[in-house]
């Protein structure tokens, strides 16, 4: 059980990905002044905020029939029932937005794309076009923490 002060389970918080932020901009402001590799203060910061979606996520905050998209990561989670947990890329197959909304089993892909298509919670499959392809799946780890995804 986590406590409302303890936020390790459920995801990266603004802090840290202000923190992230804040390294990032460390970085291109050192690199610009010294010659130094702005690219390499670049990835670096993008490869920690990626590595925030391995941290466990409090399975609570997935609710069921819908999920939670982590744009940063490109991620969408969602629970299709009670107990089961899926993950897909957050990236629409069609024009490449990240994915808007999870809601009653759909994971739908509006502004600023606005094209409508919609993908199947459970399998992410298209359920409406014009997205030619599904959602890929990535793989869900559940533990006593909460949800990890890789």
């Amino acid at each position: 059980m986590t406590h409302p002060e303890d936020h390790s389970a459920t995801g990266p918080t603004r802090r840290t990905l202000l923190a992230i932020a804040g390294i990032a901009g460390v970085g291109v402001v050192a690199g610009c002044s010294s010659g130094q590799d702005v690219g390499s203060a670049v990835d670096s910061a993008t490869s920690s905020a990626k590595e925030a979606v391995k941290q466990a996520i409090d399975k609570a905050t997935i609710p069921v029939g819908g999920g939670k998209i982590f744009p940063d990561q490109k991620v969408v989670v969602t629970q299709p029932k009670a107990g089961e947990f899926k993950a897909f890329t957050a990236v629409c197959t069609h024009q490449g937005c990240i994915v808007s909304k999870v809601e009653n089993g759909v994971i739908t892909c509006g502004s600023p794309c606005g094209h409508g298509s919609e993908y199947d919670a459970a399998t992410g499959q298209v359920k409406v076009g014009p997205a030619p392809s599904p959602l890929a799946e990535k793989k869900v780890t559940i533990s006593t923490d909460g949800i990890t995804v890789s």
